[in-house]
């Protein structure tokens, strides 16, 4: 079953001759259990793609569906729940809380939903255990290496019941060694019934992908499968 569907999902910015087209006809279908990477130069609209997907933007034409919801007949507010309860987003700058805690952090999407406080502190702990964190729980983001971040940035996207994860560059400020580690935690998640789209630049972390899509000038020019990308990344074609 797919958890995410876009339809003919295009965006502009502007009017006119001026106008700025991020985005022209998407379509794209994550099923639940799958990885998508999306990759593509500066500009061609990777970003853009994900904050259509997640809700954070509207496209100006076409549906986006999750879990076989449309966005188009939600409110704002429902759209905000749906963030909260089955959309998590992974920014490339982490976006912590400085004066909260790891686990304070983790538990805050939980605790704005309503969920109590301990209770959300136990899911919180739990989603830090699963990415080995537990011992720096309770530490704040400055007391955390860059890899630690991001980790905690991850527990908190997939923290409760969220099943879509979004990632913008998840491992762009990470080593090799880190940034494999974080796909593979992606991976996991979508293991336990959820599903990811993933934007990168790295070939090798994308190769963790059920399926890369390319995206140039707003138009997604390819696709490979899995297996073509595990043994050498096939270039779109023009």
């Amino acid at each position: 079953m797919s958890l995410l569907e876009l339809h003919q999902i295009s965006k502009s910015y502007g009017e006119g001759e001026t106008a700025v087209h991020a985005l022209e006809s998407i379509d794209l279908s994550v099923d639940t259990g799958h990885l998508v990477a999306v990759m593509g130069p500066s500009g061609s609209g990777k970003s853009t793609l994900l904050t259509i997907a997640g809700s954070l933007e509207e496209p100006t034409s076409g549906e986006v569906c999750i879990d076989g919801a449309s966005l188009q007949a939600m409110s704002r507010n429902d759209k905000a729940r749906l963030r909260r309860r089955t959309i998590g987003y992974v920014f490339q700058d982490f976006n912590l809380l400085p004066g909260l805690t790891a686990a304070e952090n983790v538990a805050l999407p939980l605790e704005l939903d309503g969920v109590p406080g301990r209770k959300a502190h136990q899911a919180g702990l739990a989603a830090l255990e699963q990415l080995g964190m537990a011992g720096r729980a309770g530490h704040y983001p400055d007391e955390l290496s860059g890899g630690e971040r991001q980790r905690v940035a991850i527990a908190r996207s997939v923290v409760g019941e969220r099943r879509l994860l979004l990632a913008d560059e998840p491992s762009g400020a990470l080593d090799s060694t880190n940034g494999e580690a974080v796909m593979a935690m992606i991976r996991d998640a979508c293991k336990r019934g959820g599903a990811a789209v993933v934007v990168t630049h790295d070939p090798h972390l994308a190769a963790w992908a059920d399926r890369i899509i390319f995206l140039r000038d707003g138009h997604m020019v390819d696709h490979v499968a899995s297996d073509v990308a595990d043994s050498s990344l096939v270039a779109p074609r023009a």
